[in-house]
């Protein structure tokens, strides 16, 4: 039973999700950075402008400077959130004009500021501070000089600005983010739409039901579809060819047990013990022949419907060549023929194969051989190759086999339509199973100026260890 997986439209959606996620929280990193930044400008600028304010009330009134701090400019300071505001401003000269918090203004600090405007944050009474400092040109009656101005406030009013413009962010975020979720929710039900019409076409299909779907798809499912297509092609092969199996096995077994059944008839309708000899002669004739093909079709169906070959391992086929050979020398099927063995190879021939399987096809190939071949023809076994394929060829110089019927013989019940031999047709397609269960190549073909070669083509392998030199 396969286990059961995450659905495509979940993974989608924690990719999704993750995706969203990621960005999200960059996004949000940006938006809080962008906040605390605008919060900076805008109560930079508050500082600016105070600063500029508290600059144009400076007075130098018989060359000493003052200032009356302008309500305008505490205006300007005063916040909405309360803030502490710290001014400090001291001459060129090193006289300090006037302070209302005793702040820490290092010489490093006056340096910068009488370069260019200076934002900096520091530390006062335990409470984070943003100071602004610049140095300005007073002008007296009497003298011209620098004024050093720096003023500053408390960082809670930023603080609280920079949340506020994030959490209008965020606000904004969160909601695209529900519209997109909602908008990626439809979309992915509309993108998986033809998955679901797929699966119920599918489901709907009866079990006898194997022609070809007729279902539009987008381009990215065609090659699923074109599968399944092909899937279901191989299927009404497979089934025809069961058919036409079933036909031909029903129609081979059809005439001995039709002629056992006439021959055991006449033998009843007789008196005489020779012609019931005569009956049974005939009927143990017609039954071994019916049994030797029952047992071929066996043989062809469990070749068609074996699994992998876990049974295969190293053999030697010259040695399994020279049982064989040895084998049918001693038979009676074989006596009438001139069967003959060469092996032109000088050392040991392995092959991956299963030993059982291979002695059926070599004990088809030559009982082939002598069914349709006349008395007095030779047989000839021949093995040769180099060091990476092995070639087995059964030649004879029998009658042949015409060009139509050649491509045939390799089918069930083909005959190359010889009908003067008692051979049933299955010889070579079970030799073809088992090539093809051994991933080698049968060939068939005919001889000049007469005759048939089958020949059997098969990877070598390297011996095992006790057999290594």
């Amino acid at each position: 039973m396969i286990p059961p997986q995450t659905s495509l439209k979940r993974r989608l959606a924690l990719w999704l999700i993750a995706i969203v996620a990621g960005l999200g929280t960059l996004l949000l990193i940006e938006a809080y950075t962008s906040a605390c930044k605008a919060a900076d400008r805008a109560m930079d600028g508050q500082l600016e402008a105070a600063s500029l304010t508290i600059a144009e009330s400076l007075q130098w009134p018989e060359g000493n400077p003052t200032v009356e701090m302008p309500a305008s400019a505490l205006q300007i300071l005063a916040t909405r959130w309360q803030e502490r505001v710290f001014y400090w401003l001291q001459a060129d000269n090193g006289v300090l004009i006037t302070q209302n918090a005793d702040l820490l203004i290092t010489d490093a600090m006056q340096a910068e500021a009488r370069r260019q405007p200076v934002y900096l944050d520091a530390v006062y009474d335990d409470q984070p501070i943003r100071l602004s400092g610049r140095e300005v040109d007073s002008a007296g009656w009497d003298t011209q000089e620098p004024v050093q101005l720096w003023v500053g406030h408390t960082r809670r009013g930023r603080d609280l600005l920079a949340q506020e413009l994030f959490r209008k962010s965020a606000t904004r975020f969160a909601a695209m983010v529900l519209i997109t979720a909602a908008l990626v929710a439809i979309a992915m039900r509309t993108m998986l739409a033809p998955l679901r019409r797929l699966r119920q076409t599918l489901r709907d299909r009866s079990a006898d039901d194997i022609s070809p779907l007729r279902l539009g798809v987008p381009k990215e499912m065609l090659e699923l579809v074109e599968t399944l297509n092909r899937l279901f092609a191989d299927q009404r092969h497979h089934r025809d060819a069961l058919l036409r199996f079933i036909a031909d096995a029903s129609h081979q077994l059809k005439t001995p047990l039709a002629g056992l059944q006439s021959t055991s008839e006449l033998a009843l309708t007789s008196r005489e013990p020779a012609i019931w000899h005569q009956a049974l002669e005939a009927v143990h004739d017609s039954a071994e022949r019916t049994s030797r093909l029952a047992g071929q079709m066996l043989s062809l169906t469990r070749l068609q419907h074996l699994g992998p070959g876990h049974e295969r391992h190293p053999l030697a086929l010259d040695r399994l060549i020279r049982e064989v050979a040895t084998d049918w020398a001693d038979r009676q099927d074989s006596r009438d023929h001139d069967l003959g063995l060469v092996i032109d190879m000088s050392t040991p021939v392995w092959v991956e194969g299963e030993s059982w399987a291979l002695h059926e096809l070599l004990n088809n190939l030559i009982d082939n051989a002598c069914r349709y071949t006349p008395p007095g023809s030779e047989i000839t076994l021949t093995l040769e190759g180099d060091d990476e394929r092995v070639t087995l060829s059964i030649k004879d110089d029998g009658p042949g086999v015409d060009a139509e019927s050649l491509g045939r013989l390799t089918q069930p019940f083909e005959r190359g339509r010889r009908q003067d031999t008692c051979g049933s047709g299955l010889g070579l397609a079970i030799a073809e199973s088992i090539a093809l269960r051994h991933g080698g190549q049968l060939a068939v073909s005919n001889r000049q100026p007469r005759g048939l070669r089958v020949t059997l083509t098969l990877a070598r392998c390297r011996p095992p260890e006790e057999h290594r030199a």
